[in-house]
């Protein structure tokens, strides 16, 4: 096959993978977020307080972190569709049992009689939740693996951002849908369906990404993406598929050396924190103190989490990503800590606004999204580039457990705080890991675009050791 059709065929392939996984994960996000727009429902239909829902969000963020940690290393080594596809049928599953749980109160007594919630049911919630904390960190694994086998290292920045627009398009999405869902719904059971819909979209999307989705360029037919960004003269028919042996051997030092040992990633990690801390702020409190502490409808609330997440995260990540690759030469790093200082500084903005320009505040919400979602968009890219394709799942999977550490933060003390001290105090803590972010970040701003280079020395070693293992 002549280069012209070789590069029409991975073009194929290439935004055919693109295309499945934002689908994919934006509707992980349907099973996931819609439970943040139904926390007022839960706590004015149900009695479930804030500390309770707090509890909720962080005990199902550290098992995010930790799934995502476990995931990441596993999705190097496993069919990553696969891996994708179960989790998200499973989210699916459980946020289905969810919203049946007040159909299940003559077993379980899970209602009083004035129908708020029992013990039993806060448990039987929180437990579900947890279930899918772990579900949902069979997401990202596999997508930043995937792009990072389908797509160049130079055109990674941009392509990837396009991905992470799935985001915004799945939490803003499901943010107008669960928002209309309550406002013309059934009434008190009207929260139900904020978990029966997402999860019926979910298990079709399920399907989607089993039977549509391939692992890698060589199960095609296709080359290395790397070799095709080194412009290489390439046919099909001689693409080199790695023996087994180098493949687990390379692992193993990837792992070591581009992974636990690289303090970039290090660094990347601890500003994922930080970074987080303010995202979830916004995208998980959002609806709540937007109600509470700026006074708007539920209707309006809702409106600006979504506006924030499609407009505002949409638009933040695709300029940072043409940014990074073009303005940057891909070294995604540098828009994050622009991108964490102008989220820090729009938040600020937010809540020193007098109550009265509640339209300046909504706009400034959104520009918060806009510039937050840099970093959030980037951090995983420059990760992926620094470990190399060979263990970008890995390397996510360090920063994954660091991201979503930060809901002890963002979940449990930010639900203590605001029912003992107010708003203001949260607000405050959330400013200060922004500075703190963005003063971490900027310690690797001569850091170097991506570790290819590092990775080509590393894999003469892994050859001359198995060369001399053999003899």
């Amino acid at each position: 096959m002549d280069q012209q059709a070789l590069k029409k065929k991975y073009s194929y392939w290439e935004w055919r993978t693109l295309i499945l996984l934002m689908i994919g994960y934006a509707l992980f996000y349907f099973v996931r977020k819609n439970f943040s727009i139904v926390m007022p429902a839960l706590e004015s239909e149900l009695g479930i307080t804030k500390l309770q829902l707090g509890i909720f969000l962080t005990v199902n963020g550290i098992i995010y972190g930790v799934s995502r940690f476990v995931n990441g290393f596993m999705a190097d080594n496993v069919s990553r569709k696969k891996m994708m596809a179960a989790g998200l049928f499973l989210s699916a599953v459980v946020n289905v049992l969810i919203g049946l749980s007040p159909q299940m109160n003559g077993l379980f007594h899970f209602l009083d009689a004035e129908g708020k919630a029992t013990m039993g049911l806060v448990y039987f919630i929180g437990s579900l939740w947890l279930i899918n904390g772990y579900m949902q960190g069979m997401g990202y694994p596999p997508c930043g693996s995937l792009m990072a086998h389908w797509i160049k290292p130079s055109e990674l920045a941009f392509k990837q951002s396009i991905w992470n627009s799935s985001h915004s398009i799945g939490a803003g999405l499901v943010a107008l849908l669960c928002g209309t869902v309550i406002l013309n719904g059934y009434g008190s059971s009207a929260w139900q369906w904020c978990f029966f819909i997402p999860a019926i979209l979910a298990i079709l999307g399920a399907g989607l990404l089993l039977f549509g989705l391939k692992d890698t360029p060589e199960s095609v037919g296709l080359p290395d993406p790397e070799l095709l960004d080194e412009n290489k003269s390439l046919q099909l028919d001689n693409v080199e598929v790695e023996s087994k042996e180098v493949t687990q051997y390379a692992y193993k030092k990837f792992v070591k050396k581009m992974v636990w040992r690289n303090p970039i990633i290090w660094v990347l990690a601890v500003t994922n924190f930080c970074v987080y801390v303010i995202r979830f702020t916004i995208l998980d409190w959002g609806a709540t103190f937007l109600t509470q502490y700026k006074g708007m409808e539920i209707g309006t609330a809702s409106s600006v989490v979504a506006a924030s997440e499609i407009v505002g995260g949409i638009i933040g990540t695709l300029l940072a990503g043409w940014a990074t690759d073009k303005l940057f030469h891909s070294r995604a790093h540098r828009t994050c800590l622009i991108g964490l200082l102008g989220a820090t500084l729009c938040f600020l903005l937010f809540w020193k606004l007098p109550s009265s320009y509640n339209t300046l505040a909504m706009i400034s919400v959104v520009l918060a999204s806009f510039f937050i979602y840099m970093p959030q968009a980037l951090l995983g890219i420059a990760a992926s580039n620094q470990g190399t394709k060979r263990v970008a799942a890995s390397a996510n999977g360090v920063l994954g457990i660091f991201g979503y550490a930060s809901t002890t933060v963002s979940g449990i003390v930010f639900g203590i705080i605001a029912d003992s001290f107010g708003w203001n105090s949260v607000f405050l803590i959330a400013i200060i890991f922004g500075v703190v972010g963005s003063l971490i970040i900027a310690t690797i701003w001569s850091a170097p675009a991506d570790g290819y280079e590092k990775a080509d020395k590393l894999m003469e070693e892994v050859h001359a050791e198995l060369a001399a293992k053999r003899n």
